[in-house]
């Protein structure tokens, strides 16, 4: 399942959107102001951001340059009118991936999205002078030494390091590592312990997976 976020303040614009991309592999979270884009963002993980420029609420752009900064993996195309060329412009120089200007074609907007998605997915490591983790080819090493991680731990490992210095709700962390399947609630604490056992010097003080209070967990590098 893909994540898709989009912010569009033009509900009926907005809405053919989500019925142009809302498949069965595809969901969208909808936003049409920039406040309300914020608080989404905080508390969510996105495989896509789909970012109108002009707002009666402030510029897309400000969610670009924000969100490029949290996280700079994630695929970020705008939206834009004809004859703003600024906008284009400056979004590109802000790390926009791809911009498609109004009016367009929904067919266009979806194969936009799917250029974006397998782009994205072709690879998917992480490497520090301690770690590399392969995704893609389930190689996982710390200090050039193999790790044996479980399917739950890869998946949680994923979404750590993909969202690193980020606080991960466990509700959401759950959600995405299990989707529909009933787990117990302590289950997420469990997988969080044994990932820790085989990544940590001392689990009791750990230095990568922390435990933010209140909220759940983030990769800290």
């Amino acid at each position: 399942m893909y994540n898709i976020f989009l912010l569009e303040d033009d509900n009926a614009l907005g809405q053919g959107i989500k019925m142009a991309l809302d498949t069965a592999d595809i969901n969208i979270q909808p936003a049409s102001c920039i406040e309300d884009a914020r608080d989404i963002l905080k508390n969510n993980i996105f495989d896509l951001l789909i970012l109108d420029v002009n707002l009666p609420s402030g510029s897309g752009l400000d969610i670009l340059k924000e969100q490029k900064n949290i996280n700079p993996n994630t695929p970020i195309i705008i939206l834009t009118a004809n004859d703003m060329e600024l906008d284009i412009v400056s979004g590109i120089e802000m790390g926009a991936d791809d911009y498609i200007t109004k009016p367009f074609s929904l067919a266009i907007l979806r194969a936009r999205v799917n250029a974006q998605i397998r782009r994205n997915s072709k690879s998917s490591y992480f490497k520090t002078d301690v770690f590399f983790f392969d995704f893609d080819n389930m190689i996982f090493k710390k200090n050039q030494k193999i790790l044996e991680l479980s399917r739950t731990e890869q998946k949680l490992l994923k979404l750590l390091v993909e969202n690193k210095n980020i606080a991960l709700k466990r509700e959401l962390l759950v959600d995405r590592i299990w989707q529909n399947e009933y787990v117990d609630e302590n289950a997420l604490t469990v997988a969080i312990r044994r990932l820790r056992s085989k990544l940590e010097e001392d689990i009791s003080n750990p230095e990568y997976i922390k435990t933010v209070y209140g909220i759940g967990y983030k990769w800290k590098v």
